[in-house]
């Protein structure tokens, strides 16, 4: 085992809103010196250290040997755009966990993926029971490193419309200095942010798990 921490990354959901900036990140790090991303569509981006896999996500992807690395997934939709509670099963926690057992069976050591607050395999509502679903799916595979990411509102610049969800930042922005303690994990965060706690706690690949909420990922940036 790489003791010295990872050098080889592969993310998934690498031109979502989370995972855009987790590439960044990953191609800006020193630490990875290899960044494999699965694709529906080749990324008009070259880089020395970027390979691109494009795969319609249907059996295994054919990733390399990634010994000592780490899987990063941003994979997510909302259950509007994927048409169906199927469709965004299938998204949201069946593609993960497949992306994520080959990247154990390729050699990966750690795992780092975005859910979501209030994330509950028990839950009575649908989309928090599959995210819940989707981490316990992941937990069980054997890494030796998890860290599960559960960011509330999301801010940055998304490709498609979401005015529900721009209402629901406004509301939660301008209420934010009721979360505190507890209910600070409720608060909107950067994408921005999630994505560099994600990188840094992925280059770290410290044995063990770890949950991330709003205060987590502050603190590992050194912010409050």
């Amino acid at each position: 085992m790489n003791q010295a921490g990872p050098n080889i990354a592969v993310l998934a959901g690498a031109t979502g809103l989370v995972g855009a900036s987790c590439l960044r990140e990953l191609l800006a790090s020193p630490r990875f010196q290899h960044v494999v991303i699965l694709v529906r569509r080749r990324v008009d981006f070259e880089h020395p250290k970027l390979e691109q896999i494009v795969t319609e996500y249907r059996g295994r992807v054919g990733l390399p040997d990634i010994t000592g690395g780490v899987f990063l997934c941003a994979l997510g939709t909302t259950i509007k755009k994927a048409g169906s509670q199927e469709v965004f099963r299938r998204v949201d926690c069946e593609i993960p966990f497949a992306l994520a057992r080959e990247a154990l069976l390729c050699g990966a050591r750690g795992v780092a993926v975005v859910s979501s607050v209030g994330a509950n395999a028990d839950s009575s509502t649908f989309y928090l029971k599959v995210k819940g679903e989707m981490e316990e799916g992941i937990r069980g595979l054997g890494y030796s490193s998890v860290d599960i990411f559960r960011p509330s509102l999301l801010m940055g610049d998304r490709q498609e419309s979401r005015p529900g969800e721009r209402a629901g930042i406004a509301v939660a922005k301008a209420l934010q200095g009721m979360f505190v303690g507890g209910l600070s994990k409720y608060r909107p965060i950067e994408a921005a942010d999630v994505a560099r706690a994600m990188v840094k706690a992925a280059g770290d690949a410290k044995p063990g798990e770890r949950v991330w909420h709003w205060a987590e990922m502050r603190k590992a940036l050194g912010e409050r």
